[in-house]
């Protein structure tokens, strides 16, 4: 059995200059850069997520994952 997926994944820096990343699950095929671009700085904007090294301050990246998972042995149950 084979099961594709896809991911949404954004990264923003937050005060203290870490790292934080926000995943979402099946983003829409038609998804632009402009368009997600546009909702991190929103969300940065709007100051609606803090993490334990402060507020969200910069877009950092941004990656579309698909990953393929080929299942090839279960056990009987």
């Amino acid at each position: 059995m084979t099961d594709t997926t896809k991911t949404l994944r954004m990264v923003f820096r937050n005060q203290a200059g870490s790292s934080y990343t926000l995943s979402l699950d099946d983003p829409r095929d038609t998804l632009t850069s402009a368009e997600i671009e546009a909702v991190m700085d929103q969300i940065i904007a709007a100051n609606i997520l803090t993490t334990s090294g402060g507020d969200l301050v910069s877009k950092y990246d941004v990656k579309i994952i698909d990953r393929t998972v080929n299942d090839l042995y279960d056990p009987a149950q």
